[in-house]
């Protein structure tokens, strides 16, 4: 499946699990018209995330990245306080893919294989808000540039565009009664598009069952089951520290992945956003027979680099400007 496609529905999104974090942070004082404009951008993004808290739908989504389309079926229904969701690819291997709260489980047909995990803060359609910070405004302005429509559906336009050249601009089309995202551009600094999510056909408010998903999820019989853990960790804990911070974005969560290698050799993936841009920063052991050149690679949106920093392998994946990526593979430093 797409990795595009697979990160913009089933990866973590509008993690309102960041409450605790962001409001821990002392906010800086603001003038009073940045502040007037930070509580505009907030309100449109707000609105668009109560939406996809609030409406059950069903649609066929379609993403363009780097010249490759991907689509797949979805299904979502979420209550305000649990959420399910089945996502079904359309293009490629087979594969369904369920999401019930922090639980996912991915359907492997053609392998006879289901793969388990649990994940940190279920993200909702489309996988902006990556935060709840009120600092979203310092860093993007937000303006409504018309209406149109999309899968049938009457949408707000609003640009999204960034403040400076760290990380790229989005357009969005918000459905106008309740503010559904029914599609997304990611532009560069020059506007061009450089990635395009939507929905062709799109059924808002549909009879969609949390019950009905849930059993669907839990029909394993017949498959060989892969259960993968995710170890909560800190960047500090295993050695790791940025010199100095990117400018916007803030840590969000940090996990060790574990697999049958030596003891201390788990892959770590480290995660920071800016509320609507994320960077993960991956951190293993270098292995000369596994690990190539450093490179420098773009697909659509996406960005990624890879290093060798001392006896360690670095890959910085995020949806930013190369520049930044290489501000975070820089400020990385080894403590211990």
């Amino acid at each position: 499946m797409n990795f595009k496609l697979f990160r913009l529905l089933t990866l973590v999104g509008c993690a309102l699990s960041a409450t605790n974090y962001v409001a821990a942070q002392a906010p800086a004082p603001v003038a009073p018209a940045q502040a007037a404009e930070s509580k505009n951008i907030n309100e449109w993004l707000m609105r668009m995330h109560e939406a996809s808290r609030n409406r059950s739908y069903i649609g066929t989504f379609v993403v363009s990245s780097g010249g490759v389309m991907s689509s797949a079926k979805i299904w979502h229904v979420c209550d305000g306080k649990q959420q399910i969701e089945r996502v079904d690819t359309l293009t490629g291997p087979r594969r369904s893919t369920f999401r019930h709260n922090d639980q996912v489980v991915t359907f492997l047909p053609e392998q006879n294989l289901v793969r388990t995990e649990k994940r940190e803060s279920l993200g909702l359609f489309p996988a902006l808000l990556q935060s709840t910070s009120s600092h979203i405004g310092d860093f993007y302005q937000a303006t409504q540039e018309g209406r149109e429509r999309v899968a049938g559906v009457d949408a707000d336009v609003i640009a999204l565009m960034p403040k400076d050249g760290m990380r790229f601009g989005y357009r969005v089309w918000a459905e106008q009664k309740k503010g559904l995202v029914v599609k997304l551009q990611t532009l560069d600094a020059d506007g061009k598009v450089l990635e395009q999510a939507a929905f062709s056909e799109l059924q808002i408010d549909a009879p969609v069952k949390i019950e009905k998903l849930a059993q669907m999820m839990n029909k394993v019989d017949g498959y060989r089951v892969e259960k993968s853990g995710l170890v909560k960790t800190t960047a500090s804990a295993e050695g790791w520290a940025l010199k100095r911070p990117v400018p916007g974005f803030q840590p969000m969560s940090c996990h060790k992945r574990p697999r049958a290698t030596p003891a201390g050799d788990e892959p770590m993936q480290w995660v920071f956003s800016d509320g609507l841009a994320s960077v993960s920063i991956f951190v293993e052991s270098f292995d000369a027979q596994r690990h190539g050149k450093e490179s420098r690679m773009t697909m659509g949106a996406t960005q990624s680099l890879t290093r060798r920093v001392d006896a360690w392998w670095l890959t910085v994946i995020g949806e930013v400007p190369m520049a930044t990526l290489g501000l975070f593979a820089d400020g990385l430093e080894r403590r211990k």
